[in-house]
């Protein structure tokens, strides 16, 4: 059985955008399913273009009787311990997406701290190994979408269970400290010179770190504006 996992993806050409879905996924086209969505559109003199958006659908195969290849020091997981223990099925399935892209490394998982008492532990995977930023991209695109695929796959295989983090070679923790660093200095520049401060587009994950870094300030809080890809935060000095 070809288990499925699918990435909507918008570009200015359905070509474009099946090669940025590609390119985000490791895979190579022919390991994708198309369905075109829109084809957009093309305006006259570039007024009035519509982007392309596709659905790629990216096949899979179940694990078979042979192991994944490992990083040595690494044990293959148990087929029984794998489906009963949340940490176990979640690191098999991250190995099972890295051996598809041909990508040899080393996968930890532990339980994470909640954020707040009544929110679940979140699951937290970390992928160590030799030049892994085919993992990250660019602003951390590709792992986005690596961590997006797993929470699909994990939650088919366990059904309803923590959020699932992914970290490589810790970028997230880097990029974090660098957002909550950069919140309370804008913070600062927002309370100073009294003026509303915006900061650059961002998904929708590092937004919240801003969000969470700046929710009890008391000279500031914070609000998302804008539409898709252009969404940021601003900051805004308390009257």
């Amino acid at each position: 059985m070809t288990g499925k996992t699918k990435l909507e993806v918008i570009a200015p050409s359905v070509d474009e955008a099946i090669a940025r879905g590609a390119a985000e996924l490791g895979v190579s086209r022919d390991e994708l399913d198309v369905e075109v969505l829109d084809e957009g559109t093309r305006g006259l003199l570039g007024l009035g273009n519509r982007q392309a958006r596709v659905r790629l659908t990216l096949r899979l195969s179940q694990p078979s009787a042979e192991p994944t290849e490992l990083v040595e020091g690494e044990e293959e997981e148990p087929r029984e311990t794998a489906a009963q223990d949340p940490l176990s099925a979640t690191r098999a399935v991250v190995r099972e997406l890295l051996h598809h892209m041909g990508i040899r490394a080393r996968v930890e998982t532990t339980w994470g701290t909640a954020e707040e008492p009544d929110q679940p532990r979140p699951l937290l995977v970390d992928v160590h190994g030799d030049d892994l930023s085919l993992l990250i991209g660019r602003k951390g695109e590709t792992l986005a979408a690596l961590q997006y695929i797993v929470r699909l796959i994990a939650a088919r295989r366990l059904g309803d269970q923590a959020p699932i983090i992914i970290d490589v070679q810790g970028y997230r923790a880097r990029r974090e400290r660098q957002l909550r660093s950069m919140a309370r200095r804008m913070a600062q520049q927002a309370t100073e010179r009294n003026r509303v401060m915006s900061l650059e587009p961002m998904p929708p994950s590092e937004r919240r770190i801003i969000h969470m870094e700046l929710r009890n300030h008391p000279k500031v809080y914070t609000e998302s504006v804008g539409e898709g890809d252009h969404r940021k935060v601003t900051i805004v000095p308390r009257q």
